[in-house]
């Protein structure tokens, strides 16, 4: 195994990226994270576009359970993307909320901090109220639960918009956590290229800023937990999920700058989940976001 970075810039400031673990979580996780020099990490412990739950290896999981606080980065892990717990196909509800308990269970034994999972959609006219009750009566045992075993968070993720989503805009989290009862186990993820396809002009000067300004009105200061970072191939407003690598879309630097300025993701780990053939592409785009938070750190530094 590569040797442990515990002291480069981008470990310290929770830049991290979502790791490729087919193979072995420890065995090929960790290597991927010091390749990347990245400071915080994500994960997949099923398919990602599959229902198969797997059990998980237990030698594999005290691995990298062990390597994560040996390096010092906290885990997270994404749920499956055919989550959708606003589906009207009742198979569909019960398989998501499968797919986030066993996703809860494997965060506990890797000792990952959050489950990330998508706000989903009603799929049909007029179904979005009965979509939000599914979303209550799925998720608030499954927060009781993880609160009370002191587990991972749940940490829903606003969509790229389009087909009926019930929540893409940052102002949609309200009713999302309006449907718990504003539980203090959900968390918030924030994606940039989400948010970006929904219709928030992050480009311009002082959009990001404004949109993350409204997301801490919205669900409330300590609420973002995660940052997903990814420039976007498409315009504002496409609802494309379609990532670039960092500072070459259609959002560009300027944006990544203000959102590592601003003062809600001070202490947030930030992952990118950008387009790369390996761990190279991830370390390219974890130095862009250091880079630019240095300039900012910089910038404030000399404001005082």
């Amino acid at each position: 195994m590569p040797a442990v970075l515990t002291d480069t810039p981008a470990r310290a400031k929770l830049l991290g990226a979502h790791a490729s673990v087919g193979g072995g979580l420890a065995r090929k996780g960790l290597p991927y994270v010091d390749g990347a020099g990245a400071g915080a990490v994500q994960v997949y412990v099923s398919n990602s576009r599959g229902w198969a739950l797997p059990d998980g290896d237990p030698e594999q999981d005290e691995l990298f359970l062990a390597g994560c606080a040996e390096r010092g980065i906290p885990a997270y892990i994404h749920a499956s993307l055919l989550v959708n717990l606003g589906s009207p196909t009742p198979q569909t509800v019960t398989r998501s909320a499968e797919t986030l308990a066993h996703a809860l269970r494997r965060g506990a034994a890797i000792g990952a901090r959050g489950v990330v999972f998508h706000a989903g959609s009603a799929v049909t006219d007029g179904y979005a109220a009965t979509a939000l009750r599914q979303v209550r009566d799925v998720l608030l045992p499954l927060l009781d639960e993880t609160a009370e075993r002191g587990g991972p968070r749940l940490l829903v993720e606003p969509s790229a918009g389009g087909g009926r989503s019930l929540a893409s805009k940052v102002t949609d989290l309200a009713d999302y956590l309006d449907a718990v009862g504003g539980h203090p186990a959900l968390g918030v993820c924030f994606d940039t290229c989400h948010a970006w396809a929904a219709g928030h002009d992050l480009h311009s000067p002082g959009g990001m800023t404004r949109t993350l300004d409204s997301l801490v009105e919205t669900v409330g200061a300590g609420r973002l937990a995660l940052v997903h970072a990814n420039d976007s191939k498409d315009a504002c407003g496409s609802t494309r999920d379609r990532h670039e690598t960092v500072g070459s879309g259609t959002i560009g630097e300027t944006g990544f700058a203000e959102l590592l300025a601003h003062p809600a993701v001070a202490g947030v780990p930030v992952i990118v989940e950008t387009p790369t053939t390996g761990h190279a592409g991830h370390a390219a785009d974890i130095a862009t976001l250091a880079r630019l938070r240095a300039v900012s750190d910089a910038n404030a530094s000399t404001v005082r």
